[in-house]
């Protein structure tokens, strides 16, 4: 595949010692994967395959970095000291091998040919809102509102609730209190007025 001219660009404005490294990887990338693409992304350098990432590099004032998309999986034991797969990159020393670095370009293309995703952390799910006081008493003298409410998902309840609680003086909530109910009694969400944006 051509180069990316402004990967060119990025890598000639850098200083000496990180042309030498960020060329280095740029060559190893395209030799042990010559479909790959280039392009600028998130202000660095980056490598996809298949329209999927793959790698990114950069360069700094004192050190360049190196790092998978499949960061987790693709594990060297650097991780944590900077950027990426191989922490801080001084000079050519602090990387692989070609043929062992190559080796794991491939490896990161079979990922993506095996239709992997990197693994992410699972989020926590929220914790379920506490319903203000004002919206349940008011939410307990209209059933048909109530019911719309409970099968509302947690974060639609979340949005009445929250948007409740936010007003500051007793007049503000109580009418939104009486919106809230207006709008449960028709089946609509809190920002019903943006869905059909």
């Amino acid at each position: 595949m051509p180069q990316d001219s402004r990967v060119d660009s990025y890598i000639a404005a850098r200083a000496a010692f990180a042309q030498l490294i960020l060329g280095w990887i740029r060559e190893r990338v395209h030799a042990a994967c010559p479909e790959v693409e280039e392009s600028i992304k998130w202000s660095m350098p980056a490598f996809t395959y298949m329209g999927r990432p793959l790698a990114h590099m950069a360069a700094f004032k004192a050190h360049a970095t190196f790092g998978f998309w499949y960061r987790d999986a693709m594990a060297t034991g650097k991780e944590g000291e900077a950027m990426g797969q191989y922490g801080r990159i001084e000079s050519l020393d602090d990387l692989p091998a070609a043929e062992v670095f190559e080796a794991q370009v491939r490896e990161a293309v079979a990922r993506i040919d095996a239709g992997q995703k990197p693994a992410r952390a699972a989020k926590p799910p929220k914790p379920e809102a506490e319903v203000p006081a004002e919206l349940a008493e008011a939410l307990a003298g209209d059933a048909r509102a109530a019911a719309t409410f409970e099968g509302f998902p947690p974060s639609c309840r979340r949005e009445y609730c929250e948007w409740v609680d936010e007003g500051k003086r007793p007049e503000t909530r109580a009418k939104r209190v009486a919106e809230a109910v207006e709008w449960l009694r028709e089946g609509k969400r809190r920002n019903w007025k943006y869905e059909s944006c």
